[in-house]
C-alpha cells in the first residue's frame, strides 16, 4: 500500500540527547571505549602557555579531529570539518553539542606550524596507542614483517632540475670498511685508505617538493614520491615507520627501521622481508642480532644465454671457484664494496668452446665476485626451503601487504597533499596511529561482547542445571528409550 508522509518534520522542535543518536556499534563508540585520550594533555603541556594568551582549542579535540580524518578516510581537513558539522557521531566523538561551533579547517595546520613542528608529539601518540594494544596482548612482536610502499608526493613530475647530489652513506659502511681491510690483510693485500672525498651522483630534484625522490616503478610510472618504510606484526598492528625519499633504496633504511622496533617495542625473533632486502649486509646483520631471517627467492640477474653464477662451484677449502668446464678461478683482490674477486686464466679461457656463454670481456677473462658476508646470505637461502620460513612468508600478504592495501584504499593515502619530509613523516605517524586505533577498538569490542555472550550462556547453563540436573535428564532419556 502506498503511504505518504503526513507532515513535514524539518522544522519540528524536539528535545534529544546526543548520546541516543549514535548507534551502539558505531566505530567512534568503540574507539572512545578502547582508550582514554587524556594522555594527550601530558604530551602537549610544554607547548602551551599556562597563564598567558587566548584560551586554546582543547588539544584532545584537535588530535581527535585529525584522527577522525584518517579513521574514516576523508580526503582533507577542510572536508573533515564539513563532515563534522553535519555528522552527529563525529560531534559526539569530539564532545561537541549540536549547536557548538566546529573549529576552522586551518586550526590544525596552524597549531602544527606554531607548536608541534619538529617535535615527536605524533610519534608519542602512535606509540601510546600501540602500548595499549600490547598491554591487551593483541600485538605479537616476535615475528615482524618489514616492507615499504610509495606515496605520491604533492609535486609535478615534469617540474624538476638535474643536479649533483651527495650519495647517501650506508648505515654499515664503517663496519664494512673495517672487515674489508681485515680480509685484505689475511690475503696479503695492503689495507685500503679511508674515504676522504664525498661521492656525488646526478639526480632529478623536484622544484615543487625538493625533499621527495624521483621514483621509477616501471616504464610507464615515473613520479616524485616518498617511501613509507613500515614494520608490522602478524596481526597487522603497525610497530613503526620511517619516511624517506623514494630514490633511497629499501636496504639502506632497513637498519633504522629494525633498530626503532628493537628500542621502542621489542627485539623480534623473526624478521620477514621481500626480495628488495635480500642483501649480504642485511643477512649478516640479522644473524649477528640472533634474529631468524625469512627471505624469498631472488631471480638471477644473469643475461639470457649465459652461465648463471650457481653453475660456478665455490670451493671453500681452497678459496676458489670452479667453472662448468672444471677450470679454476683464483682469488685476486677484495674491493671497497666488500666483494672478493676471482678471475680465470685467459690462456685457458680463449680455447674454451663455451667462452661466449661465460664472458664478453675482450681479454677472455671471467671475473666472479663474492661478498665477504656471502656465507650469511647462503644460510638465509638454505632457511628459505624450511617449512617455517614458507609459512611465515605466506603471512606477508595477510599482514604488511594488507596494511598497505588498507592505507591506500580505506585511509586515502595513495598520495599526500603535504610537502616536506617532516610533514609527511608526521602524517605517517598519525595515519598509522589511526589504523592501530581502529584495530584496537574493534578487537576490544569483540572481546568484550564475546565475553559477555559466554558469561550470559554460562548463566543459562547454571539455571538449567539447577532446574533439570544432568542425572534427571539422563534418567528421563533412558525411560523414554
Amino acid at each position: 500500500m502506498l503511504n505518504k508522509q503526513e507532515r513535514e518534520k524539518r522544522k519540528t522542535a524536539e528535545i534529544v540527547i546526543l548520546d541516543d543518536l549514535v548507534p551502539n556499534d558505531h566505530l567512534v563508540r568503540k574507539v572512545d571505549e578502547a582508550i582514554d585520550f587524556d594522555f594527550i594533555y601530558d604530551l602537549v603541556e610544554d607547548y602551551y602557555s599556562k597563564d598567558t594568551g587566548r584560551p586554546s582549542i582543547d588539544p584532545v579535540v584537535l588530535i581527535k579531529m585529525v584522527l577522525t580524518q584518517y579513521l574514516f578516510g576523508i580526503r582533507s581537513m577542510r572536508q573533515t570539518i564539513k563532515e563534522i558539522e553535519t555528522n552527529v557521531a563525529y560531534r559526539w566523538f569530539l564532545g561537541l553539542g549540536l549547536y557548538d561551533p566546529v573549529p576552522h579547517f586551518s586550526t590544525f595546520g596552524k597549531n602544527y606550524e606554531r607548536r608541534f613542528r619538529d617535535t615527536d608529539v605524533f610519534e608519542q601518540i602512535f606509540y601510546r596507542i600501540l602500548k595499549e594494544a600490547v598491554d591487551r596482548e593483541f600485538v605479537d612482536p616476535s615475528e615482524v614483517f618489514i616492507d615499504s610502499t610509495h606515496v605520491k608526493a604533492n609535486a609535478n613530475k615534469k617540474k624538476f632540475i638535474k643536479k649533483k647530489v651527495r650519495t647517501e652513506t650506508r648505515a654499515y659502511q664503517e663496519k664494512l670498511d673495517e672487515e674489508v681491510n681485515i680480509d685484505r690483510e689475511k690475503s696479503g693485500k695492503k689495507p685500503l685508505p679511508s674515504r676522504n672525498k664525498t661521492e656525488f651522483r646526478e639526480g632529478k630534484i623536484s622544484t615543487t617538493d625538493p625533499e621527495s625522490g624521483y621514483f621509477v616503478k616501471n616504464e610507464r610510472e615515473r613520479l616524485f614520491a616518498y617511501n613509507w618504510h613500515t614494520a608490522c606484526d602478524r596481526n597487522g598492528f603497525v610497530l613503526g615507520s620511517i619516511v624517506e625519499a623514494a630514490n633511497v633504496h629499501d636496504s639502506q633504511v632497513f637498519f633504522d627501521v629494525f633498530n626503532k622496533i628493537k628500542e621502542r617495542v621489542k627485539k623480534p625473533k623473526t624478521v620477514a622481508v621481500d626480495a628488495g632486502y635480500k642483501t649480504p649486509a642485511i643477512a649478516n646483520f640479522l644473524f649477528e642480532e640472533d634474529v631468524h631471517p625469512v627471505m624469498p627467492y631472488k631471480r638471477p640477474q644473469t643475461p639470457k644465454g649465459y652461465f648463471r653464477k650457481h653453475e660456478y662451484v665455490y670451493d671453500e677449502y681452497y678459496d676458489c671457484y670452479i667453472c662448468p668446464h672444471e677450470h679454476i678461478l683464483h682469488y685476486r683482490t677484495t674491493n671497497r664494496e666488500g666483494y672478493r674477486e676471482y678471475v680465470s686464466d685467459p690462456k685457458v679461457c680463449q680455447n674454451c668452446p663455451d667462452i661466449d656463454k661465460c664472458t664478453q670481456s675482450q681479454n677472455k677473462q671471467k671475473v666472479i665476485s663474492r661478498h665477504i658476508w656471502q656465507d650469511s646470505l647462503d644460510e638465509a637461502e638454505h632457511l628459505r626451503h624450511t617449512h617455517y620460513n614458507k609459512q611465515i612468508y605466506e603471512k606477508r600478504k595477510e599482514s604488511i601487504e594488507r596494511v598497505f592495501g588498507d592505507l591506500k584504499e580505506k585511509h586515502g593515502l595513495r598520495w599526500t597533499t603535504l610537502r616536506g619530509k617532516s610533514k609527511v613523516a608526521a602524517q605517517a605517524m598519525l595515519v598509522f596511529a589511526a589504523m592501530n586505533l581502529k584495530k584496537l577498538a574493534n578487537w576490544s569490542w569483540k572481546k568484550k561482547r564475546g565475553s559477555s555472550f559466554f558469561y550470559f550462556l554460562r548463566q543459562i547453563i547454571v539455571i538449567l542445571k539447577r532446574k533439570w540436573p544432568p542425572k534427571t535428564i539422563l534418567e528421563g532419556h533412558l525411560s523414554t528409550v
